[in-house]
C-alpha cells in the first residue's frame, strides 16, 4: 500500500504517492568526522596506534584485509585517537565504528 507525500520545492506544492518501502526505510544521518568506520566486511591484520596517540593526516592507523587484498586505513586529519575499538585478527563487519577520534 502506498500514500501521498507533499514537498515543497522553490515555493510550488507536489504531491507524490510514495511507496512504502520507501517511506518506511532508514533515514540518512550525517556521517560523524571523528568515527573510522569499516567500509567492507574484513579482518584486522594490523594496528599502528595506541589511543591517546596523536596522528597526522595521512598516516596509517591499521590494515583492513577484505576480499583478499590489504587496505590501509589512513587518517583523515590531524587528530588524537580517542579509542580502538578492534584489535587483530578481529573480524569487522560493514559499517563498524573501528576508531573514534579526536580532531
Amino acid at each position: 500500500m502506498s500514500n501521498f507525500k507533499e514537498f515543497n520545492i522553490d515555493g510550488t506544492i507536489y504531491t507524490t504517492e510514495v511507496p512504502e518501502r520507501v517511506a518506511n526505510r532508514k533515514k540518512w544521518e550525517r556521517p560523524n568526522p571523528n568515527h573510522i568506520k569499516s567500509f567492507i566486511p574484513g579482518t584486522i591484520v594490523e594496528i599502528f596506534v595506541k589511543e591517546g596517540q596523536e596522528v597526522k593526516e595521512g598516516e596509517c592507523l591499521m590494515i583492513l584485509q577484505a576480499m583478499k587484498m590489504k587496505n590501509k586505513i589512513l587518517m583523515p586529519f590531524d587528530g588524537i585517537i580517542e579509542k580502538i575499538h578492534v584489535t587483530e585478527e578481529e573480524k569487522v563487519p560493514n559499517r563498524m565504528v573501528m576508531v573514534e577520534l579526536k580532531a
